[in-house]
């Protein structure tokens, strides 16, 4: 299902996840679901009128089989660079592999059975690097390389996992499903001090913020 949240800017509800789209200079597309949503996903563009070969940008927030899952099902027809923050890029490039060490790294080792590494250019993005509209911020804690994307312009914030959402408010990622909580509760409040005001604020589970995203953001930041 495909949901216009505000002027040019798409959730399409996947399997227990979201991805985006954003009409941004070029339209982008914001994490790409399970191995199992292409067909909702090519669905949801198509209601929001873009054609896969346009898409000009794939934003992901992190490396995990939820988020990057359809991009291989996707190509050849979508032919976009892919950025992410650099541990997670390293993963999607099949550089490198989840740490056993880590609960979640072990997790996302397993998940890899069922995760094929997309044939695009992935590129890792910096703190503070921009990306048109958007301003990377390096939020890690859920993966090491979790990144955050806000665009004053848009009035948008891409928040990932970074946080989850259950009736209008707005909590931390969970130990379970993160490599490291402490890291998790610093990225929130470094992003509510650094980020510019932001009306909709997109998240991977749970319902986007359609209003107020900020200040939902920063009442966090304060209660944790």
């Amino acid at each position: 299902m495909a949901t216009e949240l505000a002027d040019g800017v798409w959730r399409f509800e996947l399997r227990g996840v979201s991805a985006y789209l954003v009409d941004d200079d070029v339209p982008t597309l914001v994490d790409a679901g399970t191995p199992w949503d292409e067909a909702t996903v090519r669905d949801g563009l198509a209601a929001a009128g873009v054609d896969l070969a346009d898409i000009g940008r794939v934003l992901l927030t992190h490396y995990d089989l939820d988020h990057v899952g359809t991009l291989a099902a996707l190509t050849p027809e979508l032919d976009a660079t892919v950025y992410t923050g650099a541990f997670d890029a390293a993963i999607l490039r099949g550089e490198r592999s989840p740490p056993l060490r880590n609960h979640k790294g072990a997790f996302q080792r397993l998940a890899g059975v069922f995760t094929t590494l997309p044939d695009l250019e992935v590129k890792a993005v910096s703190d503070g690097e921009r990306l048109g509209s958007f301003t990377a911020y390096h939020t890690p804690g859920h993966t090491p390389g979790h990144v955050a994307y806000v665009s004053k312009e848009v009035g948008v914030a891409l928040l990932g996992d970074l946080v989850s959402e259950s009736d209008g408010v707005l909590d931390p990622s969970e130990w379970l499903i993160s490599y490291d909580t402490d890291a998790v509760l610093e990225s929130i409040r470094d992003l509510s001090d650094r980020a510019p005001p932001f009306e909709v604020a997109c998240v991977g589970h749970g319902d986007p913020l359609t209003s107020r995203g900020s200040e939902a953001l920063a009442a966090l930041a304060k209660r944790i």
